[in-house]
């Protein structure tokens, strides 16, 4: 079995991106491919790496023309001149990875890691592995990338390739096979949206940070009876309500959305693109044959970005936001001639199968790797015998596959959580769980506090609901293929009163369909077990150990509920709500996840098949039924068995829950 690592970090979402889509494209051409995705930044510095990111985005935002010398500095002095200065934790944490993971392959997607793989083998006539790296940026690409050696470069195109050549990197390492977008871009028969003659004009427009005052521009290009506009705010609450106040007449042309992680499909129904020059958003129109015009650039990265789409004819830049509105004149006049010589240059340049060949590429590297015996892995510890008093016991891979570890309660960024859909995937698959169940918030819009939830872009949306679905059937299907994990679909109906006691929040679990926010609990609650989902008390009773609002109205009128719920949650979190027991009150118990240092705490334990009808049928007649008290041992690296559909697969066992179990006394 071949193995890949993905490096990567979050200094800007296109390195990200590339290892996300990446580590998509290994997974569907080769799925026996053991594929890992790591930020090293993250996991080692934590808490401070944060600070760094926030202090980085700042000065992009705040400060340009700083960062354009801080640009410009990492240019000619680098980590790799340095010898890893001040890198000695990531430097130790890497080759802790490299000697435990053996890959066949690493994979970089951020500057920083080469010139650290090349410390860490500097005393070794070769590496036990292949090494490749993606360069995210176009032509302007800084030496950090190409100062330390790689067996492969992987630029986005070719003058790309040209700049890395003319620095000095041999031209058969350099591979022009495009930027890692979305496979979802490679789909076939996916043909971005045709322009008819009197049809409309239909503009994707991109709010960044410091284009705000947008508004007169967005009029402007209203002007034009044609033009149909799309415009999204990411997390901007305030600026969405503002933008849908201001063009609330004009509703059937206008569509303001907040943070939506369907970009791939609105370029593709778009007709131009109309935001600032990052790298992704760059290659995700190029790979959707989306002219774009660009009107914000940070200097450095960016510039080249911008530079690409003017030099092969694939937009306009705009030096000033409100040239924007000409620059779309112009593009649409005489039946369209320039915005069809764009179209015509993306269909040449165009490559929505990168991510693909890029792949294939990995794979035949892993076929040239070297031998990892001469490089003996540093000794592991030992596990403690669960005999041992006082050191709690130990569930392996294999013991969870008796009792399904399970978290039904759990939160992305659709609504107040940390991580992306995808995110929670490969935070829970790698720690033996069996089955979560992802449950966004949905605040109902008849109540004050709804309507103030929905403008808070802390919640789902109406209009996401859709695509929220997708996602997670999309998802639903990886995480089973990846980690034999059940994915379940759910959502978190918010009924929130001005008080405690008139307050209430439903978990359905495994849903099949939306249900509409504004409906009365027993309607929703209905309309869960028309489609066979579960309907579940949360945090029904009052919080003791943690922060929340406290949610009673379930709790307090139980005698009419009770017999319509499924369960109740008996442990929220690090919270046990005795009286549910005491009531002897079917129940499971969740974390309530919204951030990773969330995974510490209570979760359920089924011994039944792992099947989503058998795991609600599990919980409904609340036999066989305990929760765990979850946390991490700290004895990595460790290796266990993770069952998938038809096989079994080694993979590193990251976490080993202890187990503190409550057995059901309904059963």
């Amino acid at each position: 079995m071949k193995k890949v690592l993905i490096l990567t970090a979050g200094f800007g979402e296109g390195h990200n991106a590339a290892a996300r889509n990446l580590r998509d494209a290994l997974e569907l051409i080769s799925p026996d491919t053991q594929v890992e995705v790591l930020d090293l930044f993250e996991s080692t510095y934590g808490r401070l790496n944060s600070l760094v990111k926030q202090a980085h985005l700042g000065v992009v935002r705040y400060a340009p023309t700083l960062w354009r010398g801080i640009y410009s500095l990492l240019d000619h002095v680098s980590v790799a001149d340095s010898g890893v200065t001040g890198l000695t934790r990531l430097r130790t944490a890497l080759g802790d990875v490299l000697r435990v993971a053996q890959p066949d392959c690493v994979v970089s997607t951020y500057p920083a890691y080469a010139p650290i793989i090349r410390e860490l083998f500097r005393d070794h006539s070769e590496k036990p592995f292949r090494l490749v790296t993606i360069v995210t940026d176009s032509i302007s690409v800084n030496a950090a990338w190409h100062r330390a050696p790689s067996d492969v470069f992987v630029v986005p195109n070719q003058p790309t390739a040209t700049v890395l050549h003319a620095a000095g990197v041999p031209g058969e390492r350099i591979h022009a096979l495009g930027f890692p977008v979305s496979p979802q871009f490679a789909t076939p028969g996916l043909v971005p949206f045709p322009l008819e003659d009197d049809g409309p004009i239909k503009l994707l427009y991109v709010v960044n940070h410091g284009k705000k005052k947008c508004g007169k521009v967005l009029d402007r290009l209203l002007e034009n009876e044609r033009v149909h506009l799309t415009i999204t705010t990411g997390r901007d609450a305030e600026l969405k309500a503002e933008l849908q106040d201001r063009f609330r007449e004009r509703g059937d042309r206008v569509q303001v959305l907040g943070w939506t992680n369907q970009m791939p499909a609105l370029m593709l129904s778009h007709h131009v693109l109309i935001g600032k020059a990052g790298g992704a958003v760059v290659q995700e129109a190029i790979a959707a044959r989306c002219p774009m015009v660009i009107n914000q650039i940070i200097p450095g990265q960016e510039t080249g970005n911008a530079q690409l789409i003017q030099q092969l004819g694939l937009g306009m830049v705009a030096e000033r936001n409100r040239e924007v509105p000409g620059i779309i004149e112009d593009a649409f006049a005489k039946k369209a001639r320039l915005w069809h010589e764009w179209r015509a240059n993306l269909l040449k340049h165009s490559r929505p199968a990168a991510a693909l060949r890029i792949a294939e590429l990995v794979l035949a590297q892993c076929d040239d790797a070297g031998d990892w015996s001469k490089f003996a892995p540093a000794p592991l510890q030992a596990l403690p015998d669960a005999n041992t008093p006082g050191v709690p016991a130990i569930v392996d891979g294999n013991a969870a596959r008796r009792s399904l570890l399970c978290d039904f309660h759990i939160h992305s960024n659709y609504s107040d959580g940390k991580l992306t859909v995808p995110e929670l995937v490969d935070f829970y698959g790698p720690r033996g769980f069996d089955c979560i169940c992802v449950t966004d918030h949905l605040a109902d819009p008849r109540r004050v506090i709804g309507k103030l939830s929905n403008l808070s872009n802390l919640v789902l949306s109406e209009s996401q609901l859709e695509e929220y679905f997708e996602v997670l059937d999309r998802e639903r299907r990886r995480a089973w293929r990846k980690y034999g994990m059940l994915v379940l679909a759910g959502i978190e109906f918010n009924k929130d009163g001005l008080t405690k006691k008139s307050s209430a929040h439903l978990l359905g679990i495994d849903m099949q369909m939306p249900i509409a926010s504004a409906l009365d609990l027993p309607e929703t609650i209905a309309q869960l077990h028309a489609q066979g989902a579960l309907a579940v008390a949360s945090h029904p009773h009052v919080f003791k150990s943690e922060w929340g609002k406290n949610t009673l109205y379930l709790w307090e009128n139980q005698d009419e509920f009770a017999p319509l719920l499924d369960a109740w949650e008996i442990a929220n979190r690090n919270d046990i709500f005795a009286p549910v027991g005491l009531k002897r009150l079917p129940f499971i118990a969740n974390s309530d996840f919204h951030k990773p240092k969330h995974i510490y705490s209570w979760k359920t334990l089924l011994q039944c098949e792992k099947q989503p009808d058998a795991i609600k049928d599990c919980i409904r007649r609340n036999e066989h039924v305990s929760i765990t008290l979850y946390r991490e041992g700290g004895l990595l690296p460790v290796t266990t068995r993770i069952g998938r559909p038809a096989e079994l697969v080694d993979k590193p066992a990251r976490a080993l829950p202890a187990v503190a179990m409550l057995q059901a006394v309904n059963g």
